[in-house]
């Protein structure tokens, strides 16, 4: 499995930049009976053009997505500040409002999209929780450069992750605080379960694949072959967004955006069709997808599809592999829940100065020593738990303390003092907010 561990060693790509790329989700709801299906067709008539350049997908339960490109900190975050400020204003005139939650505690989980894809992976995830995490969840994605030594980055993103999923907990559900990764714990674990930590990042990375479950089987002959992973399944890619954006080896981290909830790009209102049971449908520009469901991994591609798999396959199910931090050529934080539209770029912030900063990741990581990998523990009792709470504190005073290093405007900066004062001081994840509303 030669090809495989070179393909792993690609998505580990020492960088002279600190770009971030960030993608962030939002439940759409009707504004005067909020428990009405919002269809996708309705929020993309009333988008507006945007001013910052964020390229707009839409997830299978019609989920909105907005991504930006890859820049420094404050041009990324003032960019799509300025695209969802003008989303907001237009899906207001028509009736509609973005949510504050990272899980659908109102409606049933509808699938708006039928592409083959999304057809294999329903099928494979399966009743009830591969439903929710396709149709009724939202994230906040921050996805960062490598930097000079990307093993230390992503060691830094993992050991933080419990403390950050309590800090911005903000999907309760069940009793859990953060029901969205209650949901994730879930589904199945060859894909979901973070990468192992201890030795070669590149080696883990690629017994992660070869091990991993193999979702589904393209089949190119029945349509051309799409080539570029990051392509959604309709053929087109949503404004804005390079195909080269989803290719994970060989990259050099120059399009960040791509990378959805469910895993590959999301499609536009035009890439909707209707599907059926069994074999997803074929057409001009569709690629047929056969789900595997007999638990195989991908290590056996060859017998489950009767063919070797070719570099395209590897690219392709590298996509549907949903840990914790997936590495792509750039390093994808996946486990943040999605937040109010005010309180986003506290999560972007926090997590890049936490992970580029040497001196406050020193802090933050000795302060997250006592609740290393305790995933679970924080997505259910978020910073009512005191060592995540204590550990939050210091986390969020060192990035108070790097932010301004980094080149942060004065407004981040005090965005974040704000919701440290509001949520971490007191201890309380922001799905307490979201409780008392009901």
């Amino acid at each position: 499995m030669t090809d495989v561990q070179a393909f792993a060693r690609g998505c580990f790509q020492r960088t002279e930049t600190d770009r971030v790329g960030v993608e962030l989700e939002f439940l759409v709801f009707d504004a005067e009976t909020p428990s009405r299906q919002v269809p996708i067709a309705r929020v993309a008539d009333a988008l507006p053009p945007l001013p910052g350049g964020s390229s707009v997908t839409f997830e299978p339960g019609g989920q909105l997505e907005l991504a930006t490109p890859p820049l420094p900190l404050s041009e990324a975050v003032a960019g799509l500040v300025a695209d969802l400020d003008a989303v907001r204003r237009a899906l207001s005139a028509a009736g509609l409002v973005l949510g504050s939650r990272a899980l659908d505690s109102i409606r049933t989980p509808v699938r708006q999209l039928r592409l083959p894809r999304y057809e294999a992976m329903a099928a494979f995830l399966g009743l009830p929780y591969g439903r929710l995490m396709m149709c009724s969840t939202a994230s906040v994605q921050v996805n960062l450069d490598f930097g000079a030594n990307p093993r230390a980055r992503w060691d830094r993103a993992h050991l933080l992750g419990p403390v950050l999923v309590a800090a911005f907990a903000n999907s309760p559900r069940d009793g859990w605080m953060s029901g969205r990764q209650a949901v994730w714990l879930n589904l199945d674990r060859t894909r979901t379960a973070p990468v192992a930590m201890g030795g070669d990042p590149a080696e883990e990375w690629a017994e992660y694949l070869l091990d991993a479950r193999l979702m589904l089987v393209r089949e190119p002959e029945n349509a051309p072959d799409m080539n570029a992973p990051g392509t959604n399944e309709a053929g087109t890619n949503a404004p804005g967004t390079s195909a080269a954006s989803m290719n994970a080896a060989g990259t050099s981290g120059a399009d960040m955006n791509g990378a959805n909830e469910a895993g590959a790009n999301g499609a536009t209102a035009a890439g909707m069709y209707g599907g059926g049971r069994g074999r997803a449908p074929t057409g001009p520009g569709v690629v047929a997808c056969r789900a595997v469901l007999d638990g195989s991994p991908y290590r056996d591609f060859a017998r489950v599809a009767g063919r070797p798999p070719t570099g395209d396959d590897l690219a392709y199910h590298a996509t549907t592999m949903f840990p914790p931090v997936r590495p792509r050529g750039w390093m994808e934080i996946r486990y943040l829940d999605a937040q109010g539209p005010k309180d986003w770029p506290v999560c972007v912030a926090v997590a890049h100065a936490l992970v580029t900063d040497d001196r406050a990741a020193d802090t933050a990581l000795d302060a997250a020593l006592p609740v290393r990998g305790d995933w679970s523990r924080a997505a259910r009792f978020g910073l009512a738990e005191p060592r995540m709470r204590r550990a939050a504190e210091v986390c969020f005073r060192a990035a108070v303390e790097a932010l301004p290093r980094l080149g942060a405007d004065p407004w981040l900066v005090e965005r974040v003092g704000r919701f440290a004062a509001r949520y971490i001081e007191p201890g309380r994840s922001p799905a307490l907010d979201l409780e008392m509303c009901g």
